[in-house]
């Protein structure tokens, strides 16, 4: 895979030589390209913004330079490539839509900055707006660099398989609780069953765990989970032993997929 980036900070992407990403682009997994979207200014002050039509606070990023470097980019690699801007109006980035984007063999992350990008990118040049959540950055660095991570991680080849199967949102449930050494720490011990040696009663624990601290963290996940007549029941049970005042929590027990 290919990711371009387009930025007017390309110095914030340091982060992505280290780790997992860094490793994954020096085994040959992933290439990462920063590419500064001052160098396709068209003036000789290399500005690439400038104030709103109709007035109003701050300024717009323009929208040639935009065009202008994905069409290069696209010379410089024959791969169009998904182009995603970064943006709070986005749709929510998931970890099913990680597993989507991992799938292509090219992303260009377009970051947004200062109050916004001139609608007519949106409109002719992007295939996606994405947005971390319901919050405001100062820019979309910090999303591209969330989403490059995200997405790296499931390449074939970055971490072991089993390393990705098994962890929080696959199946629409939270991972179950992880323990180490020591057996006990400052008085609380790991759960006996984990160190029994026993891998069906694990299995089994590690199940009720995950549906567990889904239904208290997450439980609108419980959703989409895919789930037998007898989770659903222990689901019910924790819930009012618990008097778990979940708003919608006996219709999302109701309309679970089994």
């Amino acid at each position: 895979m290919r990711i371009d980036i387009l930025t007017l900070f390309p110095g914030m992407f340091v982060a992505l030589r280290e780790s997992i990403t860094g490793r994954a682009a020096a085994a040959g997994h992933v290439q990462i390209v920063v590419t500064d979207l001052r160098d396709f200014a068209c003036n000789k002050h290399r500005s690439v913004d400038d104030y709103p039509y109709g007035g109003g606070p701050g300024m717009i990023l323009q929208p040639e330079p935009f065009f202008l470097a994905v069409e290069q980019l696209r010379r410089e690699d024959a791969r169009r490539g998904r182009v995603i801007l970064l943006t709070p109006q986005g749709s929510l980035f998931t970890q099913e839509t990680a597993r989507r984007l991992a799938r292509e063999d090219r992303l260009i992350l377009l970051c947004g900055h200062y109050v916004g990008v001139d609608e007519r990118v949106g409109e002719a040049l992007v295939d996606e707006e994405i947005s971390l959540g319901d919050f405001i950055l100062t820019g979309g660095e910090i999303p591209a660099m969330a989403v490059t991570d995200a997405v790296v991680r499931l390449l074939p080849g970055v971490l072991p398989a089993e390393s990705v199967a098994d962890e929080s949102f696959t199946g629409h449930l939270l991972e179950y609780p992880q323990y180490t050494r020591p057996a006990e720490f400052r008085g609380m011990a790991v759960p006996e069953v984990l160190l029994s040696g026993n891998h069906a009663e694990i299995a089994k624990w590690r199940r009720r765990q995950s549906l567990l601290r889904t239904l208290l963290r997450r439980p609108e996940l419980l959703q989409q989970a895919d789930l037998s007549e007898e989770e659903k029941s222990f689901l019910r049970r924790e819930a009012e032993n618990r008097k778990l005042n979940v708003v919608g929590l006996s219709n999302i027990l109701d309309t679970v997929q089994f």
